[in-house]
């Protein structure tokens, strides 16, 4: 998954959030140098990606990508579902989403010190771009996908994924929507039970 439902999926717990959103750039055991939250938060993250990864539902989707981005396909799909999540923001929030995104950005600037090197030199760029905010339109998904094209010189051709978006809207919506509760209840139990081991 990407940035936004990874810090839906965290809770109410402001230094969880960040532990999950920080968690890719945190390699092997050394989330153990952090304190307890953000290694919840880290390992969190990890068993969302496990079994986003792993799910039939999912692999429906990066199929249909596959041909044409390869090993991209995963990483488009991210995206895509991100979209549908702030697209359908109102169906798994009371917060308006824009209340929402601005809450986590000042969570951000509040903990910026620590944040992994890599992290605190994206996060001027999330915020002044207003990325989460931006997955709901279409536009905004476009703007990504160039940039993650940008990111591989142009070798991965993800900028034309909108097509594929755009094409198979309804079914890349749907797949996201069954697959999405399930993420929901996995996510639950797992950090109810890190929380009992760490807490």
């Amino acid at each position: 998954m990407n940035y936004l439902a990874h810090i839906y999926l965290s809770g109410d717990n402001e230094l969880i959030t960040i532990g999950n959103f920080t968690a890719d750039a945190i390699k092997g055991n050394k989330y153990k140098n952090y304190p307890k939250e953000l290694q919840i938060g880290i390992l969190l993250h990890r068993h969302i990606d496990s079994f986003t990864d792993a799910h039939k539902t999912v692999r429906l989707s990066t199929k249909r990508l596959h041909k044409n981005y390869g090993h991209y396909a995963g990483v488009i799909v991210d995206i895509f579902y991100d979209h549908f999540l702030a697209k359908n923001w109102s169906n798994y929030s009371n917060i308006p989403l824009k209340d929402y995104v601005e809450n986590f950005y000042n969570s951000l600037e509040a903990n910026f010190e620590t944040l992994p090197q890599k992290v605190k030199h994206m996060v001027p760029y999330m915020i002044n771009g207003n990325w989460l905010l931006s997955y709901a339109d279409i536009d905004g998904i476009q703007k990504v996908l160039d940039g993650m094209n940008r990111r591989t010189k142009n070798k991965s051709k993800m900028n034309m994924a909108i097509n594929e978006l755009q094409e198979y809207y309804n079914e890349f919506e749907s797949e996201f929507t069954s697959f999405f509760k399930e993420l929901i209840d996995t996510s639950n139990k797992k950090l109810q039970e890190l929380n009992k081991t760490f807490l």
